[in-house]
């Protein structure tokens, strides 16, 4: 049995992946960004350990949820899930950073930085990541005058091979779920709804050998290509210099 931590779940792909881990009797700590959110996610997902609180559009909150997770135990897996796309052009939270920037980019970083290490880390990227550019002269600069979606998608394959090259010891991996019909996606998504959640969590928990790798891209359980900048050392380099010059948190 793993214990697996899901940011995002209170809905979506995350919310049906923790269902899915949890039916296979792992423990999974939920996550949704206001207590009311929390309690709806609870009651959607019956025999989950937990529900954290925090809301990923303000730094502060992330660095306190990194907190509460380490405060609840180690995690064998965590899967960055939450992410942002429809949302008021120039929306902004707590430290007046985009919201786009704070939730898909800064808050994986942050947590990954600073949560006890697990032993797999998931992130959830998109297939618009390869229309995406890394900005990174002058990330809020860029973010605040013309970062999109796409942008931040890449910025989480950045960081998934960053962390894959750094960590040895950890299996690091990227998912690209598809166009699925969630609330993100809406109702007219033509991709399939249950391969874009099983591949996480299958990256998850599962011991079949093309699951324990790191480093790799993922689409419906299917290594696939990917925008061949992420692989860059001196690109991710300057990725992590640039969310800690942000945030003040570093890669251990």
């Amino acid at each position: 049995m793993a214990r697996i931590f899901i940011t995002g779940s209170a809905d979506g792909l995350g919310q049906l992946a923790a269902k899915d881990l949890i039916a296979q009797g792992h423990q999974v700590v939920l996550h949704a960004r206001n207590r009311e959110r929390g309690k709806q996610a609870l009651a959607k997902a019956p025999g989950a350990e937990d529900v954290l609180i925090a809301d990923l559009s303000s730094m502060a909150e992330t660095k306190d949820l990194a907190a509460k997770a380490n405060a609840s135990g180690v995690f064998d897996a965590v899967i960055h899930n939450a992410g942002v796309y429809r949302i008021p052009q120039n929306s902004v939270g707590a430290e007046g950073l985009p919201v786009l920037l704070a939730v898909n980019t800064l808050a994986p970083y942050i947590l990954t930085c600073l949560m006890h290490r697990p032993k797999r880390l998931i992130y959830m990227s998109s297939g618009m990541h390869l229309q995406g550019k890394p900005n990174l002269d002058n990330l809020t600069a860029a973010a605040l005058g013309k970062l999109t979606y796409s942008d931040t998608k890449l910025h989480d394959v950045i960081l998934t091979m960053a962390i894959a090259r750094k960590w040895t010891t950890v299996y690091a991996n990227v998912v690209n779920p598809g166009w699925v019909p969630t609330k993100m996606g809406g109702a007219g998504a033509p991709d399939s709804l249950e391969a874009g959640y099983q591949t996480q969590a299958w990256l998850a928990v599962s011991n079949d050998p093309s699951a324990t790798v790191t480093g790799r891209y993922f689409h419906h359980k299917r290594q696939t290509r990917y925008s061949p900048v992420a692989d860059d050392p001196t690109v991710q380099e300057k990725f992590l210099a640039a969310c800690e010059q942000i945030t003040g948190v570093k890669t251990g």
